[in-house]
């Protein structure tokens, strides 16, 4: 099953001595590395015999092997950094020499960033967007949003590429590669709960040895009822019986170990009182699904939640798509202290756009109002609604609807 990410990839071998993959575990970061070429020797630090290799001394591995190597799940080696650093400069010029992986690490980025600034790329990996996972091509959507084209490209040059019953498979399934490689809902459950009990057990305790398993367990438990919704840190921390800035340590593990995704309010240049807490959601519609004891598409339609449910999942879907391009761009919602809001603001080097997010085909003029107000207010070049419609079609001179089956 062919990934958009492998041009991205093979492109940032040519800007860069060392590419940086991040990603949750499981979302295809090693499949990634086994599509370089032959002549590169891949690396995996959670199998002992690699790890006693490069840990030993890092330096005389890099010395031994300064070209075409990968090391895969890199943040269980944190003595690596340094390491790559005095092997980069040694020979600066030259790209395209390493590529490393990472996933369920907080500290990760942080790590790299003081040890490699300067000389690295980063290709935020997800599990699979729609297209990959229906393996069909990848959408025009980003790349046009991405250049800047104005109202009348997005219009013309988005074709569906995917039907309804596909769009609804994959908001159930969502996108982790291996239920789809099997393709059978008894295997999907039993590996959703494994990999939930993988996740705590096996990279978030490691990573935090003092974390209070107990704790952290209740509060995994909480999230999907807190998915797609506007997050009290106050109201999370009673519940959990714990302390805010603890609640708060728990939701940056969650996000940063690429669980969990904060979507902070959107404040620049506001003339309205607004809401600043942050909201979120489980990345993962299929993992959401499983944790809400969802059995079918048709008990995803009917759930009370549903409308949160789709939300998340658009918006998890935009923001996959921007990464897959190489296109990194801040991801915000907008809500004013008196109820109208966005629920996504995309905000990149091709400007600021509003997306509201709806899941019937038709949509009623007067919910369009608090989107619209966005654009004018911020002389936005166009807003978009990404809704179930048959095809694009314009609901005013600056604002697009989208049907998701063309993105």
């Amino acid at each position: 099953m062919k990934r958009h990410y492998t041009q991205l990839l093979q492109e940032y071998l040519g800007y860069f001595p060392c590419v940086v993959i991040l990603g949750p575990r499981q979302s295809g970061k090693t499949t990634l590395l086994k599509g370089l070429p032959a002549d590169w020797k891949i690396f995996d630090v959670e199998k002992r015999s690699d790890y006693t290799v490069i840990s030993q001394d890092p330096d005389l591995f890099l010395r031994i092997n300064p070209s075409h190597i990968a090391i895969d799940e890199a943040q269980f080696l944190p003595d690596l950094f340094p390491a790559l650093r005095v092997a980069i400069d040694s020979n600066r010029e030259k790209k395209g020499r390493f590529v490393i992986t990472g996933s369920s690490s907080p500290d990760l980025v942080k790590s790299i960033s003081e040890s490699l600034a300067g000389r690295v790329g980063f290709i935020e990996i997800s599990p699979f967007l729609s297209t990959e996972a229906l393996n069909l091509p990848q959408s025009s959507f980003f790349k046009i949003i991405s250049e800047g084209k104005d109202v009348v490209d997005l219009l013309g040059n988005i074709p569906v590429v995917s039907s309804l019953g596909h769009v609804h498979d994959y908001w159930f399934r969502g996108g982790y590669p291996e239920p789809w490689i099997k393709s059978s809902s008894r295997f999907q459950n039993v590996w959703m709960e494994n990999y939930i009990q993988s996740y705590l057990n096996r990279d978030i305790l490691r990573l935090f040895p003092n974390l209070n398993k107990e704790k952290y367990q209740k509060f995994l438990g909480i999230l999907s009822d807190l998915s797609g919704t506007i997050i009290n840190y106050s109201e999370v921390a009673r519940a959990l019986g714990i302390s805010v800035p603890t609640v708060i340590d728990y939701f940056e593990i969650a996000h940063g170990s690429f669980l969990w995704r904060k979507i902070p309010s959107y404040e620049k240049n506001a003339i309205k009182r607004i809401v600043k807490h942050p909201k979120g959601y489980i990345r993962d519609s299929g993992l959401l699904n499983h944790l809400l004891h969802i059995r079918d598409s048709k008990h995803l339609l009917s759930h009370p939640k549903a409308g949160h449910l789709w939300e998340g999942m658009v918006a998890e879907e935009i923001i996959r798509g921007f990464n897959a391009i190489g296109d990194e761009c801040g991801c915000y919602y907008y809500r004013t202290s008196a109820g109208g809001e966005v629920d996504l603001v995309i905000e990149g080097r091709f400007g600021i756009v509003p997306i509201e997010i709806k899941y019937g085909q038709n949509v009623d003029p007067r919910e369009l109002r608090p989107i619209k107000d966005f654009i004018s207010e911020r002389g936005c070049q166009y807003g978009i609604v990404i809704n179930n419609d048959e095809k694009p079609r314009l609901y005013a001179e600056n604002l697009i609807g989208v049907p998701f089956s063309c993105i």
